[in-house]
């Protein structure tokens, strides 16, 4: 995806309403603008939600086994944008409006359905392909995590069991050795520490691909509803 030019992906055109009504184009533009500021896209690891983001927002990581696009009407169409389009909003309401993890997960799927439709994509087969990703991702092991993983998503949702799969995936050594086993290894189980000592029970969350955009394993009413799970978070086994 060419980042060089002003509208990497939208077609270059003359509005023919004001710039500020509701437009398929405009929202192309702003779709590219949004990719355009990332600092860095990583899909080199195993993100247990399909996607995520770095604690301080300046990574975007997409789980390295997930396809970069598939087959619509004779030509290639490629998700990764729709991703970091729905992590980038996700992560902003978290951190400037403090939002709870699914009230930003619902809105950041909302911007990404509207997004894939705006390109003049099928959203059922955009996330048709998603769900068909999470069952195959499903059946990888957890061997290979960030260490600056934001682990938000999963201690909101009160995800421990996922923590817990996590956890041991580090004390295995089944982690990057650019990164710290100790420091990782520390922010998970206080993660863990933060849900038990709130009262929290084990949740499993969905979340890209659906309305990503939260990604639940098999749960097709949630994902339509909230919009794709990274659209409906996607786990990883």
């Amino acid at each position: 995806m060419p980042l060089h030019f002003c509208h990497p992906s939208a077609p270059h055109k003359r509005l023919r309403l004001p710039e500020w009504y509701v437009s398929n184009l405009m929202l192309q533009r702003a779709l590219d603008a949004v990719i355009r500021r990332i600092h860095r896209l990583d899909r080199e690891h195993d993100i247990p939600y399909l996607a995520g983001y770095s604690i301080d927002g300046t990574v975007i990581y997409i789980d390295r086994h997930m396809p970069e696009g598939f087959k619509h009407r004779g030509r290639m169409i490629e998700t990764d944008r729709f991703l970091i389009l729905h992590e980038e909003v996700e992560k902003t309401m978290i951190d400037r409006l403090d939002l709870h993890y699914l009230h930003a997960h619902q809105i950041a799927a909302r911007a990404e359905q509207a997004a894939v439709r705006a390109c003049g994509i099928n959203w059922r087969e955009y996330d048709a392909f998603m769900q068909d990703n999470v069952k195959h991702i499903g059946d990888e092991r957890l061997s290979k995590i960030p260490a600056d993983l934001d682990l938000k998503p999963y201690r909101d949702e009160h995800d421990t069991e996922l923590l817990m799969r996590m956890a041991a995936a580090v004390e295995r050594g089944e982690h990057p050795e650019t990164h710290h086993r100790e420091k990782l290894h520390r922010a998970v189980h206080e993660t863990i520490a933060h849900i038990k000592t709130n009262g929290g029970s084990r949740h499993h969350h969905p979340r890209h691909g659906a309305p990503r955009t939260a990604r639940s394993k098999g749960s097709k009413g949630s994902k339509q509803a909230a919009g794709r799970g990274k659209s409906a978070k996607r786990k990883k086994k």
